[in-house]
């Protein structure tokens, strides 16, 4: 779509061309009245259209494509060898090309070069050859027109999909935090309120029992702790500058250091992927494994593996806890279709193109291996 200082550019152009084409007849002398009827005419239809620069409409698209045609066509039968009527002709082409569809611009160059060989009836072979030399130029510039145009359609699907997928992925995120918070510290702060009341109640009868409570009080309190600690650690971007290996080299650090799990890394020689987004999303599912066996298996030791397979990283996350509650190894399409497995790592891989392989053994620990293509 042409804007609006090009179309602007393009109608001023015609009411200069056509008072100047006008002005050039008028030298000679006198010329009959109807045709100067029709150089008024034409004239003041192309001043008018400076006043309806917001309301292009495809039938007003339509008069001013037969207008300018007309107009050619007159200037073609009175004045074939000079130069308005090549420079109409131009005109003409150049508006059908930027102004319109190609149905409408191909009917124009068809309606130009009829006209340029049958007016007048012995033809200009001089207008003839500048006219098709236009139409080679205004095919050429129609046709990166449309190139142009079908590029930026397809940027614009583009960007739609992907704002789409980034929505898709921002409500999944947040769901997830949603329903960590309620599991993790929410559910904390309830027992919490709960004991409260019971030490509450036991101070009124027996200080000893109250102060038990109180020890268990303070455990509940290091839970809580840890719990917060894991919610803030998944919602932590990468660190800036580190390499995907020392971010993950991190990650089980503080694994071991918030848990007291113990967590072995495995993945020095680990060569980054390009894309960064592709290693914040390893992050993210390394931390989403670790936060899940932190909540659910009773782990105590914890190995994180990272390595490059031809143009792809497969990371592993090995724990001696008690497993899932199924047995064997399963690929991502098998866990899909049994609906096992955890879904978010689940949903991360897909939006990666990667493979999963989830293999469990309960009460015999569990190990996850992903691959993910740079």
């Amino acid at each position: 779509m042409v804007p609006y200082r090009g179309r602007l550019a393009l109608r001023i152009a015609r009411l200069v061309l056509a008072m100047a084409c006008a002005g050039w007849y008028l030298r000679g002398g006198y010329p009959p009245v109807w045709i100067m009827a029709l150089f008024g005419a034409y004239t003041v239809y192309a001043a008018g259209a400076l006043l309806e620069m917001q309301h292009e409409t495809p039938l007003r698209a339509t008069i001013s494509g037969v207008a300018d045609v007309l107009n050619f066509a007159l200037w073609a039968w009175l004045a074939p060898e000079a130069w308005t009527a090549p420079l109409v002709c131009a005109y003409v082409l150049a508006s059908s090309v930027l102004m319109q569809n190609w149905v409408r611009a191909a009917v124009t160059a068809a309606c130009v070069l009829l006209i340029a060989t049958l007016v007048p009836p012995s033809g200009s072979a001089l207008l003839l050859m500048i006219v098709v030399a236009l139409l080679g130029l205004a095919a050429a510039t129609g046709l990166y027109r449309f190139y142009l145009e079908y590029r930026m359609s397809m940027t614009l699907r583009h960007n739609v999909i992907i704002r789409s997928q980034a929505q898709g992925a921002r409500e999944a995120e947040r769901q997830r935090i949603a329903a960590d918070f309620h599991d993790g510290p929410l559910q904390s702060f309830v027992g919490f309120q709960m004991r409260l009341e019971i030490i509450r109640k036991l101070m009124e009868r027996n200080t000893d029992t109250a102060h038990q409570e109180l020890l268990l009080l303070q455990e509940l309190c290091k839970g809580q702790v840890a719990d917060l600690r894991s919610f803030v650690r998944s919602m932590r971007p990468a660190d800036e500058g580190m390499s995907l290996a020392a971010s993950l080299n991190r990650m089980a650090d503080s694994l071991q250091r918030d848990t007291g799990i113990s967590a072995v890394f495995n993945g020095e020689e680990l060569h980054d992927p390009q894309e960064i987004e592709v290693s914040l999303e390893i992050l993210q599912i390394v931390r989403e494994a670790f936060n899940n066996i932190q909540k659910h298996s009773g782990a105590t030791r914890v190995t994180l593996s990272a390595s490059r397979q031809g143009q792809a990283v497969e990371i592993g996350v090995e724990d001696n806890g008690r497993g899932f509650p199924f047995s064997g190894s399963f690929t991502l399409e098998e866990l899909d279709a049994l609906r096992l497995g955890p879904i978010s790592i689940k949903r991360r891989i897909k939006m990666l193109g990667g493979e999963m392989t989830l293999e469990s053994q309960p009460g015999d620990g569990s190990k996850l291996i992903m691959r993910v293509p740079f």
